[in-house]
């Protein structure tokens, strides 16, 4: 394979190119194709070959900036996914990095460069018997652990942190002034599909275990907030409705609302399925809970939970919560959801502490 090429982005399109000629011509592969980490329903990913380069011209979806990676198909029958050798640009994931393409206007977050508060972290082991295990959390604090400050609870604590830089966004906002003072608990996950499925045992450890152990260890004022991305979205809104006085507010990312009607693709592919679209449509069948919170859903415009996030905050509106949503021009990924923190995040925990 030869020189690599860089993809040609436009603020209405971008061509993916991929150099691959033999000394005497001809491909190596027998094919490439374009792994969107996005939905775009009815595009074609297909490379195809011609002057020496396997390529692919996309319109531009909705979105600032836009994750993939590539499929190479070798004359043996194999499949290799890769990132694309001709881009530098990597974002990180759970999953390893992916390539990205930024359209032209994209802009990252201020607060990344900003001055950011000192800050401590205090590491956890909380038993949790009724999961059979402990879970690992670690709070990020800008003071004493006897002075009593607001608390954010994160779902997936660890991966916000490392990958869209939650407690960096904390730090930054508290040194500029437009948060006061306040504590982060990033809750490391366990087995996530099974424990963020609308689980009530879950939901049980965090009311008698893990808001318990936060508690003992710093002093907490006010009410608490959680937050989660994905799964770990619907597991909070699961437990703040289950049991009142838990979470005072909520920010839920790309939540996994799934229903049937919207989301069948995914029958087939998440163990759960049947007992989150369960769990949501009794949601959308019963009345408001004994207690409402206010609630900040955000969701990129280009992914799949888009229409059941939409579906489901219309239900929390009727059934009295203070509600928004959130349209963001991205996907189901960290960066996205970083890039949403601000003023998103920033405006909720202001109304929920009063600051």
């Amino acid at each position: 394979m030869s020189v690599d090429a860089e993809p040609l982005v436009s603020a209405d399109s971008v061509t993916f190119r991929l150099p691959d000629a033999e000394a005497g011509g001809g491909p190596t592969l027998d094919g490439a194709r374009l792994l969107p980490a996005l939905s775009l329903p009815g595009k074609e990913f297909d490379f195809a070959y011609a002057d020496g380069a396997w390529q692919l011209t996309l319109d531009r979806p909705p979105v600032w900036r836009m994750e993939y990676t590539l499929q190479l198909r070798h004359p043996a029958g194999d499949l290799e996914e890769i990132c694309d050798p001709g881009n530098p640009l990597r974002a990180p994931g759970a999953f390893g990095d992916k390539s990205v393409v930024e359209f032209p206007g994209y802009t990252a977050p201020g607060w990344l460069t900003a001055e950011r508060a000192d800050g401590a972290r205090i590491d956890l082991a909380i038993p949790a018997p009724a999961l059979d295990r402990e879970i690992d959390a670690q709070i990020w604090t800008p003071a004493e652990p006897d002075e009593p400050l607001p608390l954010l609870v994160a779902h997936d604590g660890p991966e916000y942190d490392r990958l869209a830089g939650l407690t960096d966004f904390v730090a930054a906002l508290v040194a500029e002034g437009r948060l006061p003072r306040c504590r982060v608990a990033l809750l490391a996950p366990g087995h996530r599909d099974e424990e963020y499925a609308a689980n009530p045992w879950y939901a049980a450890t965090l009311h008698q275990r893990i808001l318990p152990a936060l508690r003992n260890t710093v002093a907490v004022t006010g009410p608490v907030v959680g937050m989660g991305a994905s799964l770990g979205g619907l597991a909070m809104l699961h437990a703040q409705r289950a049991l009142p006085d838990l979470f005072g507010g909520l920010f839920l990312q790309s939540a996994s609302f799934l229903t049937i009607e919207l989301d069948p693709q995914e029958q087939g592919r998440f163990s759960r399925f049947a007992q989150v679209s369960t769990y949501v449509a009794k949601v959308r069948a019963e009345g408001a809970p004994v207690e409402t919170v206010p609630a900040v859903l955000t969701c990129g415009l280009a992914e799949e939970n888009l229409a059941n996030n939409r579906q489901l905050a219309l239900t929390l509106a009727a059934h009295g919560y203070d509600v928004k949503l959130v349209e963001v021009p991205d996907a189901h990924n960290h960066i996205g959801w970083r890039d949403a923190f601000d003023p998103a995040l920033t405006d909720l925990l202001h109304d929920v502490w009063d600051a």
